[in-house]
Formats: C-alpha cells, sequence, structure tokens
C-alpha cells in the first residue's frame, strides 16, 4: 500500500505541476483573447454604435492603466479625463483594459440614463458588492434590485423634515469647533482652556476639523453619543475610520488585482468600527419597544428609530456605517472646499456675511427657515458643490444587454452599444466643469473654473447638468440633511468671524489639489485663518 501511495502522490503533484500552469494560461486566454473576440461578435450584431474608443500604443491598454494609476496616486484625475475627452473630440469614450470593454462619459444625457429613464438596465453590480461588503455590508450603497429597495425604505423615514430641521445636534458641537479653531487644531481634551480671542489669525487646517465636526455630530445623530474627535487629536474610532476608507478606495480601484491589496490595517480598523457601532446596537435592543418609542419621543436618535423597524443586528450595523460614511464626508468637504474659496474670494464672503447679519443678526442660532431664506448663502453651496462633487468620479454596471442614449458613430449622435456587465465610468466633476454647457463668459458671467456664487442669480443649470447628489430613485436620502448642516455651520462661523486669511497660496499656487479618493477632498488641507469680527 505505502508504494501505490507513493505512486499516486507522485502522480498528483506531477498532474498539478504541469495542469497548473496550463490552466492559468487557459485561463487568462479566455479573459484576455476569447472573452473580448466573442464580445466584439455580439457587440457586431447589435443596433446601435461604437463611441470613440482611447488609443493605447501597448497590449491590453497597460500604458492606460499606467497613465490612470500615476494620475490618481498624483490627484491628477479631472486633467487626465478631461484629456481623454478632448483628444477623441466625444463625450463618452471606450477602451479594453486587460481585456474588458470600459465606457466613459461624461455626456448629461446618458448620466440621466443609467441613473433614471434606464435605471432597471444599470446598477452597482455584483463585483462592486463583493468589493465593498466587508465594510459597507448589504446597505443602501452597495445593493441592487428588492435589498436596496428595502435599505431605501427603512432609512427614507428618518431623513423627513421634522427630522432634518432639528438643529440643536449641532450647535454643540460648534461650540467645541469655536474652541478648536482658536487652539488652532483639535483640543487636548474637553477641558483644555483656550484664550478665544488669541486666535484671531492663527493657521488652522480648517479641513481637519471640519471632517472632526461632522463625525462627531453624526455619531451624536446617529448613536445618541458622539466620538469627541474635536477634543482628541488621536481618536481611535476616528482614525480606524480613515485608515479604511483609503484600502477600501485602493481594493475598489484596483479591480481584479484587488487581492494583492494588503488588508491588515483594514481588518483591524473594521474590528475596532464594529466593536464601537455593535456596543450601541446592543445597548438599544435591550430596549422593549415601548421604552424604544418613549425614547425616540425624549431624545431622537437615527438607531433608535431604526431598532423600531428591525431588530436584525446586520441590517442595523452595515445602514449605520453607511449612512456615517455619507453624513461625515458629504458635509466635511463641501464646507472645507467653501472655506478654501470664501478665503480666496473676500468679496463674495462680504457678501454672504453681510446676508447672514441681515437675517439673523451676530448671535442668534438661526433657523431652518432661516436658513432655506437666505438666498446668496444658498448660492455659495450650490457654487461650491458645482466646481466640487463630493462624488467626483462613479460607476454603475450594465445589468443586461442595453444602450447608451448618445455617443456612437462620427457625429456621436446614434446610441451607444452595452453589452451586460460592462462598467460604466462617468464623472460629474467633469460634465460641471464643461464649457460647452454654459453661456458664454461676459460681465455677468464668469468662467466656468471660476468661483462666482452671483452666477446662480442670472442662471439655473439646465436638467442633469447639475448633480451633486447624483439623481433619480438612488439620489442621496440625506440631500437636505447635508444641505442643512452645512448652512448652519456656515451661518454661525459667519456671525462671529468677519474676514479669512488665506495661508494656501503658498502651498499650492492657487491650484486647488483635487483628492478623489471615495470622495473629493482638498489634497492639501486648507490652512487659513479666521478673524473675530470687533464688538461694538
Amino acid at each position: 500500500m505505502g508504494l501505490v501511495e507513493t505512486a499516486i502522490e507522485h502522480v498528483s503533484v506531477k498532474s498539478v505541476l504541469i495542469l497548473g500552469p496550463a490552466l492559468l494560461l487557459a485561463h487568462l486566454a479566455w479573459w484576455l483573447v476569447l472573452r473580448p473576440a466573442w464580445q466584439e461578435i455580439k457587440l457586431a450584431r447589435m443596433t446601435g454604435a461604437r463611441p470613440p474608443r482611447i488609443p493605447s500604443k501597448l497590449p491590453f491598454s497597460i500604458d492606460f492603466i499606467y497613465r490612470s494609476v500615476k494620475a490618481s496616486m498624483n490627484y491628477q484625475n479631472l486633467p487626465m479625463w478631461k484629456s481623454l475627452f478632448v483628444q477623441a473630440n466625444s463625450s463618452t469614450v471606450e477602451n479594453r483594459i486587460a481585456g474588458r470593454r470600459v465606457v466613459m462619459t461624461c455626456d448629461p444625457e446618458n448620466i440621466k440614463a443609467i441613473l433614471a429613464t434606464q435605471f432597471g438596465d444599470y446598477g452597482k453590480g455584483e463585483p462592486f458588492h463583493r468589493e465593498w461588503k466587508a465594510f459597507l455590508g448589504d446597505s443602501i450603497f452597495t445593493t441592487d434590485g428588492d435589498l436596496w429597495h428595502g435599505s431605501r425604505q427603512l432609512i427614507r423615514p428618518q431623513f423627513i423634515k421634522d427630522r432634518v430641521s432639528d438643529l440643536h445636534v449641532f450647535e454643540k458641537h460648534m461650540q467645541t469647533l469655536f474652541r478648536a479653531i482658536a487652539n488652532g487644531g483639535a483640543l487636548n481634551g474637553e477641558g483644555q482652556h483656550v484664550d478665544l480671542e488669541a486666535g484671531n489669525g492663527k493657521p488652522v487646517d480648517i479641513s481637519d476639523l471640519f471632517f472632526r465636526f461632522t463625525l462627531d455630530s453624526a455619531t451624536d445623530f446617529l448613536l445618541g453619543k458622539d466620538v469627541k474627535s474635536l477634543s482628541n487629536p488621536r481618536q481611535e474610532f476616528a482614525e480606524a475610520f480613515a485608515e479604511v476608507q483609503r484600502v477600501q478606495s485602493i481594493i475598489s480601484r484596483a479591480g481584479p488585482l484587488n487581492v494583492f491589496v494588503p488588508r491588515g490595517s483594514f481588518r483591524r480598523g473594521m474590528k475596532i468600527i464594529n466593536a464601537f457601532i455593535n456596543q450601541y446596537i446592543e445597548q438599544t435592543l435591550r430596549l422593549d419597544p415601548n421604552d424604544l418609542a418613549s425614547k425616540s419621543d425624549a431624545g431622537y436618535t437615527f438607531l433608535h428609530a431604526l431598532a423600531g423597524f428591525t431588530r436584525d443586528r446586520q441590517v442595523l450595523r452595515d445602514q449605520l456605517i453607511a449612512v456615517l460614511l455619507a453624513g461625515r464626508d458629504t458635509t466635511a468637504c463641501t464646507l472645507s472646499w467653501t472655506i478654501y474659496e470664501l478665503a480666496r474670494h473676500p468679496e463674495a464672503l462680504k457678501k454672504l456675511r453681510e446676508e447672514i447679519l441681515r437675517v439673523v443678526g451676530p448671535t442668534r442660532a438661526p433657523t431652518y427657515e432661516d436658513l432655506k431664506g437666505m438666498k446668496y448663502l444658498q448660492n455659495v453651496m450650490n457654487e461650491t458643490l458645482r466646481l466640487y462633487p463630493v462624488v467626483p468620479f462613479n460607476v454603475r454596471l450594465a445589468l443586461k444587454d442595453t444602450t447608451l442614449p448618445r455617443g456612437g458613430g462620427p457625429d456621436g449622435s446614434l446610441p451607444v452599444k452595452v453589452l451586460k456587465d460592462t462598467p460604466i465610468a462617468y464623472s460629474t466633476l467633469v460634465m460641471q466643469r464643461r464649457e460647452d454647457l454654459y453661456p458664454p463668459v461676459s460681465a455677468n458671467f464668469a468662467p466656468v473654473d471660476v468661483f462666482s456664487p452671483d452666477r446662480w442669480s442670472v442662471w439655473q443649470p439646465k436638467p442633469w447638468q447639475y448633480i451633486p447628489f447624483n439623481g433619480g430613485p438612488r439620489i442621496c436620502i440625506g440631500q437636505q440633511f447635508a444641505l442643512t448642516e452645512m448652512a448652519y455651520v456656515l451661518t454661525r462661523l459667519f456671525q462671529k468671524y468677519e474676514r479669512l486669511d488665506n495661508y494656501m497660496g503658498e502651498i499650492d499656487g492657487g491650484n486647488p489639489c483635487l483628492r478623489a479618493e471615495i470622495v473629493l477632498q482638498p489634497g492639501d488641507g486648507v490652512k487659513v485663518g479666521f478673524w473675530e469680527a470687533k464688538k461694538a
């Protein structure tokens, strides 16, 4: 028996050594050669046309892959994407990357089709769900179909007007933010003494403080207890959340090569995040339905409301982390870019402050109605979101053989053929900066790349040419919550401060670093000095 077993083992090892490379070569041949050839045959039989193809000099578009990775690492995604469309003289292009056809577009009609009119044809897709599951689970951001619909129906009631207009959750964190600004950065403990008047003009990275502020207010709103990151330079949960996002961004960009992305820090970060979230879930689930109802009346939290609809721990965990991600980053990024631009445009800041003082005065906390009624404040936020949409690049997967409305053929007027499982990458950042979608530059209308809140007094974008919160059935549920929080913060800031010192010119020379990972944030931070208004 020993000889037979040895012989079998020898044959098995030999078979693996022979068949292993053969199977690998067969797999590569299918993905890189045979599958693309089969797809080309199928595409040729479909009605419609093809958009211009991005030229590549090396096999499998290796040079394009290198160019894309380099642009991403150097935060040059915007100029790279723009160059692709300019060179092709088209707002929709295609390429084959390692054998896989990818379509890229900045055409509002195509984006409208992906997000709304052909909503059933496009979705997140299973690859996206698989890549993001460890972080966001089966939440609203990772699913399609019934799972997505169930998540949306669960979350939607938590963002009705009565909830959104409850502003007290922001005010207590504003007071901590004022102290952190005067301190020049996060406080070293809640009890740290800060001379508020000594902070005038002190350089501070306000972007870092905004990310801390929105994390504190988001955890307060969601869980009823904030993580106090404004009061702690090093906060375990905040650092874990940032690291998980960083690694997740790399995983999502690596595509089929994401198996090679190191995940040690990701797993450690998820362990901290889950432990933190789960303790509040367990506390909430110990309450009986009557206690839960009364607690929601006395001190509303997002978790209490969700637990009134489901007791499933995994569902609660997934939705909480998804909303935390959106609630923190959307507001922090937009506030950061707003201060960045106001520091460069003191005339806009002067007009904004005049409106704030006229409507609410120097000390009174604004109401929801105050915020919605301040037109120039709304213009400032709209202009910031026009130049810096929170999610600048996005992707959908074709869920079946379908088309895009236009971009095919010599003049781009024909529908584009799209096979099932084709990724469609689209960019609101590129679309919202397309000069051909705007009126000509004049004395009353600034160039497209210039921050100009005044343009909104004489111009309104056409439908689907301005979608900072996406559109269609997947439009951001928390849009009004985010806009209200941003408006509240800006109002409170410029009731107190009358001008800004801009230190960014020394850092970026007036060319902002667009760090586009999951969200679009200032790559160099936003270093400014706040000057408090003199008391009468």
